[in-house]
């Protein structure tokens, strides 16, 4: 079982992530799913990127921060798309996380990248957000950091494609994705 803060898309705090932390809570682990905005979703990516815009990058991670703070050293660190650039950020103030899972969108500074830390993403291939040389270098990074990276390319549907709200969504990536999840979770050490 482990402790588990999965931060939102740039869509904000949408029923798909709440219903995914369902299906981890069923899977035996404590999930926590803060709202970054403090407002309704937004229903197209263009006000969700409004949305960031009114809220500001800084107050995002802020609230993010705020959230983490009396959690477990060892929470795992997980967002979608612009939920696991926040998670990547948080990784400099959290070097002790069991594990970082970056859905739809790669995170992290190497550089605060602890050796052996689990890391797993999951992204669309391709993907009109993550160009290919960025992840390969992103994905290079990690490596020499000392980073255990699974990478897991979904070629056919669009960016956020866990999502059913969206038109991204893609059912059987979606199944696979949680299938690997599941997994690597179920993997690392009992919290």
């Amino acid at each position: 079982m482990a402790e588990i803060v999965l931060l939102h898309s740039v869509f904000g705090l949408r029923p798909a992530v709440l219903a995914d932390a369902e299906r981890l809570r069923a899977a035996g682990h404590r999930v926590l799913t803060p709202d970054l905005y403090g407002v309704p979703a937004a229903t197209t990516v263009e006000e969700g990127f409004a949305l960031l815009e009114k809220v500001g990058q800084d107050e995002v991670l802020r609230r993010a921060r705020a959230v983490l703070a009396p959690l477990p050293p060892e929470t795992v660190l997980a967002g979608y798309s612009m939920g696991a650039g926040v998670a990547g950020a948080l990784l400099a103030d959290r070097p002790a996380a069991a594990a970082l899972l970056l859905l739809h969108g790669t995170g992290a500074d190497p550089a605060a990248v602890r050796p052996g830390l689990p890391v797993q993403l999951h992204l669309a291939d391709p993907d009109e957000y993550e160009p290919q040389a960025e992840i390969d270098e992103w994905e290079r990074a990690m490596r020499s950091a000392g980073a255990r990276l699974s990478v897991f390319r979904y070629p056919g549907p669009g960016h956020l494609f866990t999502d059913p709200g969206v038109p991204d969504h893609d059912p059987d990536a979606t199944a696979l994705t949680w299938e690997r999840v599941e997994a690597f979770l179920a993997a690392l050490p009992a919290a």
